[in-house]
């Protein structure tokens, strides 16, 4: 049965759907045994779509194999209070080692990787090394942001980037005194770099810093954790 229903979701043909609770941390054990079983490995996929940085007219693809260039796609940015940044990387092909240069294509800038880590939960576990189809949390990196790709600086590519939506609501912010004004900037600076939907700009006309957010509860969320970080 597991193997049919594994063939029918890689096929597109169905979607399956599992009852629980993350806030009673109901059922997620369930969620991660279906994720193994029912859903496609890196190798089961078609091979990612790209384009030449030089180029964006020319198409190129990776595939999920070790010996091919690296590729992989930063999909999340977060602050660490003892390590500084981490970029989330899903490497979709090649293979990356701490140490390793790299370049941003989307950006043309070269990056070092420093160190590299997976992430379970809170707790960081050290790596050396990451393979095509690998998820890690990179440390060190200077000017990445979302959406953003690194990859092997003789065979570059861009992955196809990720589409975010434009902000529906926004408002203004003030700190309590002027000495907090510099540390809430650098807040929200943070914020914005860590979520690419949430926006930081300031009113030309008023001097009012304005944030955008997708509704009332996401700013509400980001502004409670900009309380709780100071």
């Amino acid at each position: 049965i597991k193997a049919a229903l594994r063939q029918r979701t890689i096929a597109g043909e169905i979607v399956l759907a599992v009852c629980g609770s993350s806030f009673k941390n109901k059922g997620v054990p369930l969620v991660l045994d279906a994720v193994i079983d029912f859903l496609p490995a890196p190798t089961d996929i078609p091979a990612i779509k790209g384009t030449d940085p030089d180029d964006e007219t020319i198409e190129l693809e990776r595939h999920a194999d070790d010996s091919e260039p690296f590729s992989a796609l930063a999909f999340k940015i977060a602050t660490d209070p003892f390590v500084g940044t981490l970029t989330f990387v899903r490497v979709y092909s090649g293979v990356l080692n701490s140490g390793d240069g790299v370049i941003n294509s989307v950006k043309g800038k070269k990056e070092r990787v420093g160190r590299m880590v997976q992430m379970h939960a809170n707790a960081r576990e050290e790596i050396k090394e990451v393979r095509a189809g690998d998820i890690a949390a990179l440390i060190g990196m200077k000017d990445v942001t979302t959406g953003e790709t690194l990859c092997n600086g003789d065979k570059p590519i861009i992955l196809v980037r990720m589409d975010f939506p434009e902000p529906v609501i926004s408002v203004a912010v003030e700190p309590k005194t002027k000495d907090d004004q510099e540390k809430m900037g650098i807040a929200l600076g943070k914020l914005a770099q860590e979520d690419p939907s949430f926006r930081v700009k300031t009113d030309e006309e008023t001097g009012q810093t304005i944030i955008s957010g997708m509704g009332e509860l996401h700013l509400d969320i980001l502004v409670d954790r900009m309380r709780r970080s100071q």
